[in-house]
Parts: C-alpha cells; sequence; structure tokens
C-alpha cells in the first residue's frame, strides 16, 4: 500500500459530506452498490478524488483480497462493510470501483458487483481501440532508390564546417651543451626563484582576425510560474566574467574599419533585420502564457474584467458656434425620450479672469442633441446667464429647472415640442402654417433645418436670488414636500413641485412652483393661458410658471454655519437621501396620467397637512475646500421665535479640492460617493465616524463620477488628464480594474450614464473643450455577476464594523494621553514643570506604561 499523504479538502469531497441520506437515495441497478468513501480509505486504495479519480478517468480496479483485509482490519468501521458478502462471493480477483461525478445514484463512488456489469461498464468509460485489420494482398515491397535533388543544404552545411584556413606553424626548440658532461634529471618546485618557470600569456594579435558565420539558434521565453527552495545553503552563482566597460580600439584600427567596405555592406545588410526584430519585440510579448489565456470571455466570470474590452465611442457631439472658448458645465439625459441628452456651456474661469480681452456677452443655451444626428441640435433653451447645473422634473420631464451664474433660478416648458424632439411633424396647423423658412421640424428632410429657440418661463427676483453661481440644483421627490420652516409633510397634488438649490454664498434654498398666497388674480390668468395657448408658435413663451417670473422667491433658505470656528461653509454640492412612499401607490400611478397645471396650484397650510416622521431631513454637502457637512434642513426657533439654522452634526476634511460630485447609489440609498481633489470616499447614512471607505490618492486630479447603473459594485471617476477610471470594489480596492487613457484630451467635466435597452448601456462624457462623447458599455461592465448586491452589503457592513473598531482604538489610546496632561495641569499651573530623570529610568518608565496600556486594551477587547 502506498504511504498516506495529507491533502485538503478538495471541492469533491465536501461534495460527499453534503449527500442525501439512503432514504432519499435514487434507484439504481441491482448489478452496482452505491458506495461512500471516507478520505483515510480513499488514500489506503489509491482512489483519492481528483487525483487518482477523476472526471476524465473516473474507473479504479481494487484487489479483491485487499478488501477482504480492510474488512477484517476494521470490521465495522471499513466503508466495505456493508458490501463484505459481495466481494466475498465475487468470482473475479479485482473489483471495478467508479468514481460517480455527478451523484446520479446518491453517492460519490459505486461499486460493480458482478463480472458482467464490469465488462459493460468498463468498455464504456474507456472505449476499445480500433483494430488495425492488415489485408492479405498487401505485400511489403523494399522501396526503391530515388536520385538525390539538391535543395541548397550542402552548402550550408559547407557553411557550417570548420576548415582551415591556413598552414600550420611549426616550431623547434633545441639545447646547445658541450658534449660529456653529465646531465640529471629531478623534480623541482615551481615556485622556487631558482627555477620558476616563465608564462607566456596570450594576447590579441592584429596581423589577423578570425570571421564568425551567423549562427540559426532559437529561444523561447517562458514566465517563471513557480519557486521552489531547499533546506542547504550553497554559494551564490556568479559570473566567471563580465565586462563593465567597453574595448577601445586603436586609432589605426578606427581608421581601418572606418575605411572598411566590408563593414559597410555588413551594416547596410543586417539594420534591416535589426529594425524588423525590435519592431516584433515591441508588438508581440513574448512573456504571455498562451495555456493560462485560453477560454478567456466577457461572459466566464466577473474576474475577467480587466482583460475585457473597453468603453467603445458611439457618437461624438460639438457645437463649433456656441462651444467656442466654453466647456460643459452640466449633463443630463431626458428621462422619457431615449437617445436624447442635454448639455449647456459655460465661459471658462481662465478666461474670465484675462483682463486684456474684453467681455463679450455671448448668449448662454441649453442644447438638445439626438441620436443618431451629430451635426445638428434638435432644440436650443435660452438662457439669461450661463447656466451651471439643471435637472428634469421627476413627475413632468416637460418641465427643466436651471441655477445661473448670477444666481438666478430660471424654469423651463418643452411641452410644445415635444414632438419635434421625437422626431415626429406636430399636430398644431398654427405650427406647420407659420414661418416655414426658420424651422423644419421634419429631421429626414434634406432642406436646411434650423434649430428652433426657445425662452425661458420664469426666472427668479435678482433680490431673493443667491449671490453667486448656483452650483447644484434638485427636485423634492412627489412623495412629501417641506414647510417654510423645513418640516416635510404630505404631498396632496402627487407631483414635484419644490425645487433645492446651493451656491458658494454659503446658503442652500428650497423654492416652490405654486401660487403664493398674496397673489389674487388666479382666475383672470387662467383665461389669460386658455387664450394663449390656441395662439402658441414655436417662437412663444409658455404661460405655465407666469405667475413666477421675476418675482419668485425662495419658501425658505438654510444657512451653514461652522461648527468649531465662525464663519460658514461654501456648498458647492448636496444629496438628499431618497424617500419612498409605499401607501399611496394608488393615487401616484392616477397623478402622472394627469398632471393639473402649475397656475392653479397653491401653497397649501401647514396646518392641514399631515406631518411625515419618517422622511430623512439630514443630508450631505460638499464645500469648495473639500469638506463634507452633514446638517439638518429643519428650521430652529430661539427664545425670541426667530428662526435659524442649526450648526451641522459633523463635518470631515477628506478630500483636498472642491467637490464635484456627490451621488447616492442606485442600490443602496444610504450610500453615498463623493470625488474631490485626488481621492474619492463612500459615505454610509447615520455614520457619524466618518467615511467608511477612503479611496488610495491619485497622481491625476478627479474631475467627475458617477455610479453604474446596472452593477452595484461598479462605478466610473473622469480625470483631469482626459481618462476614465473603472471601479469595481468586488476584484480591487486599491486601484481601480481598468483605467481608459485619453478618452478626452483634456479635462472631463461630466459623466452620466444612460440605459436605454437591456443591451444597450450608454455613457456620456463631457470635457473643457465643449465636446461630448457617448460611449457604449461592455457587457462586463453592465451585467451584474452573482449576489452582487448581497456581497457589496456585506461589504459595506465590514467596512463600518472596521470603522467602528478604528474609532475605538483611537479613543482608547487617546484616554491615557488626555488624563497625563490633565495631571500636569493639576501639579502647578502657573509653573512649567521639569523633571531630571537618568535615560535608562526614563526608557524603563516609558516602557512600563507602554505594558499596562496594552493590557488595557486587550481586557477592553476581550482577547
Amino acid at each position: 500500500m502506498a504511504p498516506k499523504r495529507q491533502k485538503s479538502p478538495s471541492r469533491k469531497t465536501v461534495k460527499e459530506n453534503l449527500t442525501p441520506s439512503p432514504m432519499e437515495k435514487p434507484d439504481h441497478p441491482d448489478d452496482i452498490y452505491p458506495i461512500v468513501l471516507t478520505t483515510a480509505t480513499q488514500e489506503l486504495f489509491e482512489c483519492c478524488i481528483d487525483e487518482d479519480v477523476t472526471e476524465q478517468s473516473p474507473y479504479k480496479l481494487l484487489e479483491k483480497d485487499d478488501i477482504i483485509q480492510d474488512i477484517k482490519t476494521r470490521a465495522a468501521v471499513s466503508d466495505f462493510h456493508p458490501v463484505k458478502q459481495f466481494v466475498l462471493d465475487y468470482p473475479e480477483d479485482e473489483i471495478l470501483l467508479v468514481f460517480d461525478v455527478d451523484f446520479t445514484y446518491g453517492q460519490s463512488f459505486y461499486l460493480v458487483l458482478t463480472p458482467e456489469a464490469k465488462a459493460r461498464i468498463y468498455n464504456v468509460l474507456q472505449p476499445p481501440q480500433p483494430e488495425i485489420i492488415e489485408l492479405e494482398d498487401d505485400v511489403s515491397k523494399t522501396p526503391e532508390p530515388k536520385p538525390w535533388i539538391s535543395l541548397g543544404s550542402e552548402l550550408e552545411v559547407d557553411q557550417e564546417s570548420v576548415k582551415e584556413t591556413r598552414e600550420k606553424l611549426c616550431y623547434k626548440f633545441d639545447l646547445k651543451r658541450r658534449p660529456g658532461l653529465p646531465v640529471c634529471f629531478s623534480d623541482r618546485n615551481s615556485t622556487e626563484a631558482e627555477c620558476r618557470s616563465v608564462a607566456c600569456p596570450s594576447y590579441q594579435d592584429s596581423r589577423f582576425s578570425i570571421k564568425q558565420m551567423q549562427r540559426d539558434c532559437g529561444m523561447q521565453a517562458v514566465p517563471k510560474l513557480q519557486s521552489s527552495t531547499a533546506q542547504t545553503e550553497r554559494a551564490v552563482q556568479r559570473n566567471v566574467l563580465t565586462q563593465y566597460e567597453p574595448r577601445e580600439l586603436r586609432e589605426k584600427e578606427k581608421e581601418n574599419i572606418l575605411r572598411s567596405e566590408k563593414l559597410k555592406k555588413f551594416v547596410n545588410s543586417v539594420t534591416p533585420r535589426v529594425l524588423h526584430a525590435l519592431q516584433q519585440a515591441h508588438i508581440m510579448n513574448v512573456f504571455t502564457d498562451d495555456f493560462k489565456a485560453l477560454g478567456i470571455g466577457a461572459e466566464a466570470s466577473d474576474q475577467l474584467v480587466m482583460v475585457s474590452e473597453g468603453l467603445k465611442l458611439q457618437w461624438t457631439f460639438t457645437d463649433e458656434k456656441r462651444a467656442m472658448g466654453k466647456k460643459i458645465s452640466s449633463v443630463s439625459w431626458h428621462p422619457t425620450i431615449h437617445g436624447l441628452i442635454a448639455v449647456t456651456f459655460i465661459k471658462k474661469q481662465e478666461e474670465q479672469l484675462d483682463k486684456s480681452t474684453v467681455y463679450i456677452n455671448s448668449p448662454a443655451f441649453i442644447v438638445f442633441y439626438g441620436f443618431p444626428d451629430q451635426s445638428n441640435p434638435r432644440l436650443l433653451l435660452e438662457c439669461p446667464d450661463d447656466i451651471f447645473a439643471f435637472e428634469f422634473c421627476p413627475s413632468n420631464p416637460n418641465v427643466i429647472v436651471g441655477g445661473c451664474r448670477n444666481g438666478k433660478v430660471v424654469l423651463w416648458d418643452i411641452s410644445f415640442h415635444i414632438p419635434h424632439l421625437q422626431g415626429t411633424r406636430p399636430n398644431s396647423k398654427k405650427a406647420s402654417d407659420s414661418d416655414s423658412d426658420t424651422d423644419t421640424f421634419d429631421l429626414g428632410n434634406k432642406k436646411e433645418n434650423k434649430t428652433p429657440v426657445m425662452s425661458y418661463c420664469a426666472v427668479s427676483s435678482i433680490e431673493s436670488s443667491h449671490k453667486s453661481p448656483v452650483t447644484d440644483v434638485q427636485w423634492l421627490p412627489k412623495t412629501f414636500e417641506v414647510t417654510r420652516t423645513g418640516v416635510p409633510v404630505q404631498n396632496i397634488s402627487n407631483m414635484s413641485v419644490q425645487v433645492v438649490t446651493c451656491s458658494p454664498d454659503c446658503s442652500v434654498m428650497f423654492w416652490d412652483l405654486r401660487v403664493p398666497k398674496l397673489q389674487n388674480q388666479f382666475l383672470a390668468d387662467r383665461k389669460q393661458d386658455v387664450d394663449q395657448k390656441t395662439m402658441m408658435t414655436p417662437y412663444s413663451i409658455p404661460t405655465t410658471f407666469k405667475h413666477l417670473d421675476r418675482t419668485w422667491k425662495p419658501l425658505f433658505r438654510v444657512s451653514l454655519p461652522k461648527i468649531d470656528t465662525s464663519g460658514e461653509y461654501a456648498p458647492l454640492k448636496f444629496s438628499l437621501e431618497h424617500y419612498t412612499c409605499n401607501s399611496n401607490t394608488d393615487n401616484e400611478n392616477d397623478g402622472a396620467e394627469v398632471l393639473p397645471e402649475y397656475g392653479q396650484l397653491r401653497i397649501p397650510s401647514a396646518k392641514t397637512l399631515k406631518t411625515l416622521d419618517d422622511v430623512n431631513t439630514k443630508f450631505y454637502v460638499g464645500t469648495e475646500e473639500g469638506e463634507i457637512v452633514y446638517t439638518d434642513w429643519k428650521l430652529e426657533e430661539d427664545e425670541f421665535g426667530r428662526k435659524f439654522s442649526a450648526k451641522p452634526l459633523l463635518c470631515f476634511r477628506t478630500h483636498a479640492w472642491f467637490v464635484n460630485t456627490m451621488q447616492r447609489s442606485p442600490f443602496f440609498k444610504d450610500i453615498l460617493l463623493t470625488t474631490g481633489g485626488w481621492n474619492f470616499a463612500i459615505w454610509k447614512e447615520g455614520v457619524m465616524g466618518g467615511p467608511i471607505f477612503v479611496g488610495p490618492s491619485s497622481e491625476q486630479e478627479y474631475s467627475a463620477a458617477c455610479w453604474s447603473l446596472s452593477r452595484s459594485a461598479v462605478f466610473f471617476i473622469g480625470r483631469n488628464d482626459g481618462s476614465i477610471e473603472v471601479w469595481n470594489l468586488l476584484l480591487n480596492t486599491s486601484e481601480p480594474t481598468h483605467v481608459h487613457e485619453h478618452v478626452a484630451s483634456t479635462r472631463i467635466t461630466c459623466i452620466k450614464p444612460c440605459i436605454t435597452a437591456s443591451k444597450q448601456h450608454y455613457l456620456a462624457v463631457a470635457d473643457n473643450l465643449g465636446v461630448l462623447r457617448v460611449f457604449n458599455v461592455p457587457k462586463a461592465l453592465r451585467s451584474p455577476v452573482k449576489n452582487e448586491d448581497l456581497n457589496m452589503q456585506i461589504f459595506f457592513d465590514q467596512e463600518n464594523d472596521r470603522l467602528k473598531d478604528y474609532l475605538e482604538w483611537e479613543e482608547l489610546w487617546a484616554k491615557p494621553r488626555k488624563e497625563e496632561g490633565e495631571s500636569k495641569k493639576q501639579v502647578e499651573p502657573d509653573k512649567p514643570v521639569t523633571f531630571q530623570v537618568d535615560s535608562e529610568e526614563a526608557d524603563l518608565k516609558e516602557y512600563s506604561d507602554y505594558l499596562k496600556l496594552e493590557e488595557s486594551i486587550l481586557e477592553h477587547t476581550g482577547l
């Protein structure tokens, strides 16, 4: 028997322990018996799974005497004890054991009990090789010799053969001596001075040179896959000779070489081959393991993201007329019309600071592009100033809100142009009859298309607007609304009617689209709106928000005072937690079909509305100094009844520069991704100790980021050099899984994903030169792996636990230092305390304090 070998339990061994009970075994033929073999029995009979028996070779012949001896030795403990009588009655000396890979009969092995079944199963597992039948007519004949045909091989043999090219030298040495003198021969030591031998070292003779012919040799580079060690000490292998400096030729030799025609011919003949070899070495990687790369595909597993194909450029949109000297500040996909994307252009900051140039007030627009027309925009929305951020209304995609450079908030209503944006001709006869030369709505028409221009519906009053550019705009969901003090209440209108904006002027404002209580011209405005709707033209201004134009004021304002010092934080981005209400699903569906006009809605009284206690009023804010602030938007009252904003709950300086991205995960509403400076961070709602995960520092500055809409572990980050990093937290957390170098030639300003179909996922990337690129996301980045959401939830929980442990350890380490500082202050607070301790005593005292601190930590952790 072979000696026992220790081996770790394999996949098949684990599967044995999970086999069903004997009562659940499926039916099997009478001539076989399913059997379970332990690891000890497998090693004893040399039938270990995946070593001795495999899926390709599942059979093993066991000696009958060995089985009987095992039954006698181990008695009832033996795995063959249930088949003792079958083994004793078996007529042959060898019994067939078969490895059941698929657990066909309920166990990992089955024993063949009859010779007939053995012959049948053995022939199935190992089919007999075809026999070679020799025909009687074939007679072995001696081949006839054929004449030798020269193909040039004798020349190669002649070139490789060594021949003498010079005559042999013959030297004769003689010693003249006088005859008759005796001669005595003896042994001498060469080290003695009397008989020291004279050495004749070799030297290079410049009178002739030996030509070395070209030799054909092949070599193959194989990567080192495994290293082995031995418990012996050997001397380090060194080269016998190493040339560190080139050998310098003499002047005569240099002149001879330069004048040599043979050298010139040699160089001219060798140069093309050397260049070709260098090119092949640069193109092909000789260290690639072809066997390891077999069977790689994007659908194999999630481990193949790095070797799968990356983002593919699908469309490129640019407008030389409107993007001249501007960059794209915001990008947004239309929620309902697939393939429609809107962008905004703003002037670059470096051009604004250039005092030598004259400021030209060029018009600002929100430009709509559609697939596949890359040259002509679909629609232009006129803006009072450059738009830094805009967003479609979630309940009514025809309504758009935007924030301007001058701090104003603007509203648009594009309901009239929806047929044109969808690629169809509007039904209104007035639109088709008026100004046919200026607008052409048919996209397939070969005439010159002029993009329709639409003005804004309403703009906020300059006195009540922000004092700095509006950097972020978001709609409140239709599930709730807020009062003038920030208390969340039930939304009766069942549509999004409130907007939140932020600006570096240290304020966050809440706006309401409905008619204020002070306006009493509701009925007159309604009649006027009905009359004007019949006269709508492509260049008409909709009266949807006429009640707000130039009189629109915020509902309330939230300030951001600093926690420890005076002053306020300057917000750039903010993020609200998504709130969903499951109690009014029927009402939501009814409200989505028929939407009331905004001019007919009034702001209700807070006393008549139901307060929602389950709405989280806390939100995250990213500042221009790289800080992440967590605060509450509800206003508090002082003893005099005045409203004021409470101080933030926490503030962390996580990023070193502007916070340019704050985005909630589409799969976990309590997970937030932030980028700024040279790193990114992941936050969890309710965790007050800081970010649960902080990414490593990058060499390039991060400028934009977004989550994947189909995979919870994947997100994209745009860099300052025009590259895009693809991160997969389930694969690697220390570096990106893939980096798409130089997607754009300059800084990436915005990244927005979109899903139009199950196999059509797009990623819109905007840069600092006003160019919009739309990339097709490959299958490896859009198809989630098995249990990806569950694994990400486990990952976030582990990072949260790690943060808690870190904070506890930090508190334990800081507690002794704090107590020591307080004790020193209590000794003599007015005079400095000085100690004169010997260096050895100080070292012993420091070591004893360290041991006490370590014991307290071990007691606290329970180790």
